[in-house]
């Protein structure tokens, strides 16, 4: 659906002011577009106040005592536990308190415009708020993802926390159960774990179940060592909130399981209800190109995890800017450059999409898994190597267990995916991101000469162990 070209209010409207949000309309701002962005909640969004920055500052104490812990001398110096009123307490710092003046300040320096309030389409480029129709040459979606809650009984009533609430949560519940074993179960299992919970984590299937399959199992053998009780395959029947304010979970076998308080973290879908695309004939499911340009139209963008492509901030960050430089492009008639790899167009989250899971040990990686590529048909090999034996991890860590694979087309001899376990390898991630991206051959590999003693040797011994190309 096109829109005629008329006097209107804005270049670009941004429904949704979280990080995506504001990174189209400040890549847009920046190439001399008017923008507003439409925000009916805080601006900064979910990643600012309750995902990625206060939980990752939960989980940060627990990271810290534990790696004291497995290194003598320091270890000896830790006399007690974490103080949950502290932890929570920095936690609350880095939201501001769940106040967004800073962000609001922000887009006032950049020139933009907020428009409190639901924004919802009215037609081509129009976008209502409240009773008001704001109108602009590009409308651009960024409205985030949403919780999945599965079907079973009981669990809409029980009132049991999702991610915002245990992020944003004021006190430390002396049980928790959690449900699911992706990214936020596990991560909020070692955060409340090392506050002192006793925890119970339920997963249908493997934990981490979408990388490779020893990434799970080093995570699960790190939270039972840490006294959480991990059940892999048992799924709850029925979930109650009882009188006392407990939570009680059945099961098919007949069993239950209480706790004081349950985290269902089951997966997260596009946000897209009450947006108004059907009033625009366009599905839920939205489809767009690289530039996030929705399928048949020319004005209508969707940015982040509502175009379900990679629900990753960082990732939604990078396609907001492509996106933002491609409005602009189109709005001042200038050339796109939508080749691969060009300034307007999303192309690594194809190929390239590095993710981070910040457990103890953390989980780092990128492009392809194994079973992945062989789906689609690459000729590839594959390596892994122990981390615990690269020199800079002995230092690191007495005790150090960890592994690296590399996923490797062996017609090109390109690395098309890594994976790190082990403490303190977020930061190899990026190297292997570049290599993909960069489409560096094994051949030059071999010249990126790693630092001694440190974990990112583990580079050499990965190449050690394909062999040198001939």
């Amino acid at each position: 659906m096109s829109q005629e070209n008329t006097e209107v209010d804005y270049d670009l409207i941004v429904i949704g002011g979280g990080a995506v949000g504001e990174n189209v309309a400040g890549s847009a701002t920046q190439q001399g577009l008017r923008v507003a962005i439409v925000e009916s909640e805080l601006v900064g969004g979910e990643c600012s106040y309750w995902a990625c920055m206060p939980s990752k500052a939960l989980l940060r104490s627990g990271h810290a005592i534990r790696a004291a812990r497995r290194v003598p001398g320091a270890r000896e110096a830790i006399t007690g536990g974490l103080d949950a009123d502290a932890v929570l307490a920095r936690r609350t710092a880095f939201t501001d308190n769940w106040k967004d003046e800073g962000q609001v300040s922000w887009l006032e320096s950049a020139g933009i415009d907020l428009i409190r309030g639901f924004g919802a389409l009215d037609g081509p480029g129009r976008v209502k708020v409240g009773d008001r129709v704001y109108t602009a040459g590009a409308v651009a979606l960024a409205t985030g993802s949403v919780p999945v809650i599965p079907p079973i009984p009981g669990i809409a009533e029980s009132r049991a926390w999702g991610t915002r609430e245990i992020t944003a949560a004021d006190h430390v519940p002396q049980s928790l159960i959690i449900l699911g074993g992706g990214v936020a179960g596990t991560e909020m299992a070692f955060a409340f774990s090392a506050l002192g919970t006793r925890v119970t984590v339920l997963s249908r299937e493997a934990l981490l179940g979408r990388e490779e399959p020893f990434v799970g199992e080093h995570v699960a053998a790190a939270l039972e060592n840490e006294g959480v009780d991990v059940r892999i395959g048992p799924s709850p029947v029925r979930v109650d909130r009882e009188s006392d304010g407990s939570i009680t979970v059945a099961f098919e076998d007949g069993t239950t399981l209480q706790a004081e308080e349950m985290l269902v973290s089951t997966g997260r879908r596009p946000a897209t209800s009450g947006l108004g695309l059907d009033v625009v004939g366009i599905d839920d499911n939205l489809i767009v190109d690289d530039t996030m340009l929705v399928e048949g139209t020319d004005w209508l963008y969707a940015v982040g995890d509502v175009n379900g492509r990679a629900l990753l901030t960082h990732q939604g960050k990078y396609q907001a800017r492509a996106a933002g430089e491609a409005i602009a492009a189109r709005v001042n008639g200038t050339p796109l450059s939508g080749e691969k790899w060009g300034r307007h167009v999303a192309t690594a989250d194809h190929r390239a999409v590095p993710r981070v899971v910040f457990t103890d040990p953390e989980v780092a990686a990128v492009g392809l898994t194994e079973a992945q590529a062989r789906e689609e048909g690459i000729g590839i090999r594959t390596v892994e190597f122990d981390l615990g034996s690269v020199a800079g991890a002995s230092l690191h860590a007495d005790g150090y267990t960890g592994r690296a694979k590399l996923v490797i087309d062996e017609q090109r001899l390109l690395i098309v995916g890594a994976t790190f376990v082990g403490q303190d390898v977020a930061d190899l991630l990026h190297s292997a991101t570049i290599a993909i991206v960069g489409e560096v051959t094994l051949d030059r590999l071999w010249h990126a000469v790693p630092s001694y003693p440190t974990i990112s040797e583990v580079w050499l011994r990965l190449l050690e162990t394909y062999g040198r190309p001939s």
